[in-house]
């Protein structure tokens, strides 16, 4: 069965973000999903630039992404380009946070 966007974003559910403590499809820092057979391109954000564990948040989704089963390898592209804001948040989520 072929691998699809809900399957990676649903794995990637489990990467939290350190500072806030959600996780990282729930922030809207997930751009965009690729998927070519068995191979997955992500682009992703982080809250701010000047995290200090981006290289460890960046392995982190790539390992989630390589669990899924049916992947077999899977690159990961850092940008702040456009830059994460808030507004990325789901309205649900965004409410209870008090933004």
């Amino acid at each position: 069965m072929a691998v699809t966007e809900k399957d990676i974003r649903t794995a990637l559910k489990g990467v939290k973000d350190p500072e806030l403590g959600l996780d990282l499809v729930v922030l809207g820092l997930i751009y965009d999903i690729e998927i070519e057979d068995d191979h997955v391109d992500a682009v992703m954000s982080l809250t701010s630039p000047m995290c200090p564990v981006a290289g460890q948040i960046v392995e982190d989704v790539k390992t989630a992404i390589e669990a899924v089963e049916g992947v077999a390898s899977a690159e990961v592209e850092l940008t702040f380009d456009p830059p994460w804001t808030p507004e990325r948040i789901s309205p649900l989520i965004r409410a209870s946070l008090g933004l």
